[in-house]
């Protein structure tokens, strides 16, 4: 097939975001037209939406290094393994989206361009890894959220707010790090299936286990649905816009002695997925995405422990009948050192990584190489965190990045928390190769504020968290420069300002576990002071769960509040509240039975103009895991 350049006009491209046109249209953002110059059991406790962890609990998203989520100044939520399964969503995003300061758009049915925000940052300032492995694409900027298998997702973390000090380019709004399945003791192999709306079906089967000095975990995921009619507009392709989805996983750990482990992991999903582009054509995205990693750790004595690690991550965009190929490839080196004593823990990192992006003509490289420093006390109530990093990029230079994070335990309850930071996300090779590119774009940059006050006393938890990023040099497309199109190019020329306060709370009430969050928040151009495209200003979440008759039933109400098509604020996007039920119940000693209804109401709604949404669906698994 002949890989030819999508010519269409930056303009237009940000009118329709079609998938497949998405490739250019994300532009500064990845909501459409963004930022143009032109038109229950015992010791569990459910918080910010989903299931939360103790406070001795280990997280590695805060620092990349593991500590317990006590430890932390740092704002995280964590997704396990049985939230995903009662959770019934049909993709990550729409897992994420109800987790406190997350929202989603999509353009249609799961399989097609969706964006994720944290915070009302773009999509493309989240870093995103998987076990380890940085997923990227350097033509739309950001992860490819609708190519990640939410089936073979064990455990999910995610830090709101900028991260660049740890991270390097890209963590402006924050970092989402996805594990996969580790084996364990034992033997435990697991077989589901599923049936719900519009013919889709589920199917899932693995095992994972460990035998003396070796663990492993392997699965399979299939997901395929005929799905619903993407785009019901006139003059648009009226057949229904179905996606099938084949991912699998493997992750093989060695402990050699006491001192070394080696550890290779690999995740590979191919998806096939329906669009309308308005020519009357059954379009189709195809997309690839693979993520290997391998990792030696050292526990050299008590104190210095270390990490090396490889990855090689690569994103493959393809549309069918319309030949267009974009594919991005990344490869990255982590030599992490961490040395305890006591109270204080500090680390030191060397860290490179090099990008590729072919999309005909373009076939351009570029390479980063970084030094990360850390520093954290916890005694006595207090906890300090400080990060340093500058990273050398082979194409704009160095660029420097810093943390201080601070948090003071006023009693054994309340905790009060506040910290400042910067980041940067490095300009895609497309920004900067394409025929609207411009070699000489400088990184996008940011600086945060935040304060937090949290509350936890038996099974009440409370926090409230008031942060302000503003983020300067944002890459927009304006008119005609120095770049070959004459219609127009990108340029360092817009800015944002992500400001806002963000409530959680669970608290047991009898049987009745109830949670929730509500996000006030204002995510504006600073410009021309409107509201940034797919945002809302208001959103929210609220669930409650109980046992009853040996079922574990529950509830859940998402809300948003009214969001903008395009950063002109023209096109009106309404706002809605879902609600949805859900019930499970273990039917045998091995099977356990889930059922859900997502969208009760049937609420007619959009997260993209012009492209619809699944409306009420329904959902039947049954999962065998012997016990």
């Amino acid at each position: 097939m002949k890989i030819r350049t999508l010519r269409a006009r930056p303009v237009a491209l940000l009118c329709l975001p079609a998938p497949r046109l998405a490739l250019l249209s994300l532009l500064a953002g990845s909501a459409c037209g963004a930022f143009a110059q032109t038109a229950p059991a015992s010791g569990e406790l459910l918080a910010q939406n989903l299931r939360a962890p103790s406070l001795s609990e280990t997280v590695v998203a805060a620092t990349r290094t593991p500590q317990p989520l006590a430890d932390l100044v740092a704002d995280i939520s964590i997704v396990d393994r049985e939230t995903i399964e009662t959770s019934g969503a049909t993709g990550l995003a729409d897992l994420l989206a109800r987790l406190p300061g997350v929202e989603f758009s999509r353009n249609g049915g799961p399989g097609t361009t969706t964006g994720v925000f944290l915070r009302g940052a773009e999509s493309r300032f989240t870093a995103v890894y998987i076990d380890g492995v940085r997923i990227d694409s350097q033509s739309t900027g950001g992860a490819p959220w609708e190519s990640i298998p939410l089936g073979l997702i064990d455990r999910i973390e995610v830090l709101r707010g900028p991260a660049g000090a740890v991270y390097g380019s890209d963590a402006l709004g924050g970092v989402v790090q996805i594990f996969t399945k580790r084996g364990e003791n034992g033997t435990a192999p697991y077989v589901g299936i599923g049936v719900g709306s519009h013919n889709t079906t589920k199917l899932e089967a693995g095992i994972s286990g460990a035998s003396g000095t070796l663990d492993y975990a392997l699965g399979l995921a299939r997901d395929d649905s005929k799905g619903f009619n993407a785009r019901p507009v006139a003059g648009q392709n009226p057949d229904r816009d179905g996606y099938r989805s084949t991912a699998g996983h493997a992750r093989v750990g060695l402990q050699v002695n006491a001192v070394h482990r080696l550890e290779g992991t690999l995740m590979v999903n191919d998806t096939n997925s329906g669009y309308d582009s308005g020519l009357g054509k059954d379009d189709r995205n195809l997309h690839t995405l693979h993520a290997l990693g391998l990792n030696w750790t050292a526990q050299w004595n008590s104190a210095y422990k270390t990490r090396f690690s490889i990855t090689d991550s690569r994103d493959e965009y393809e549309t069918r009948p319309s030949p267009y190929l974009s594919e991005t490839r990344l490869r990255g080196y982590l030599f992490q050192n961490e040395w305890r004593q006591g109270a204080h823990l500090v680390t030191a990192a060397l860290e490179r990584r090099e990008d590729r992006l072919e999309n005909q003509p373009i076939d351009a490289k570029r390479s980063q190489d970084a030094l990360a420093l850390g520093y954290g006390y916890n005694a006595a109530g207090h906890t300090v965190q400080l990060n340093l990093r500058h990273d050398s990029d082979s194409e704009f230079g160095g660029k420097g990045t810093g943390s201080v994070a601070y948090g003071y335990a006023i009693t054994p309850q309340w905790r009060a928390t506040a910290s400042v930071g910067t980041a940067f996300r490095a300009p895609t090779l497309y920004h900067r190769f394409s025929e609207y590119g411009v070699a000489t774009l400088r990184p996008e940059s940011s600086r945060n504020a935040e304060v937090a006050l949290r509350y936890a006393q038996g099974n009440s938890t409370f926090s409230a968290t008031l942060f302000r990023n503003r983020v300067s040099n944002l890459i927009s497309f304006g008119g005609a420069g120095t770049c070959a199109s004459s219609f127009g190019c990108y340029a360092n020329t817009a800015r944002a300002e992500y400001k806002g306060v963000t409530f959680t709370g669970s608290h047991r009430l009898g049987d009745v576990q109830l949670h929730g969050s509500i996000d006030l928040q204002r995510p504006r151009d600073l410009d021309t002071g409107k509201q940034l495209a797919r945002r809302a200003k208001q959103h929210a979440t609220f669930g409650a769960d109980t046992r009853l008759a040996g079922w574990t039933v529950g509830a859940e109400v998402q809300a948003s509040g009214r969001r903008f098509d395009t950063v002109a604020n023209t096109n009106v996007l309404g706002g809605y509240t879902l609600v949805n039920l859900y019930a499970s119940t273990r039917i045998a000693r091995d099977y356990t039975l889930l059922a859900r209804i997502d969208n009760l109401a049937d609420k007619d709604y959009q997260l993209a103009r012009t492209y619809a949404t699944a409306g009420r669906t329904v959902y039947v698994g049954v999962k065998w895991a012997p016990q």
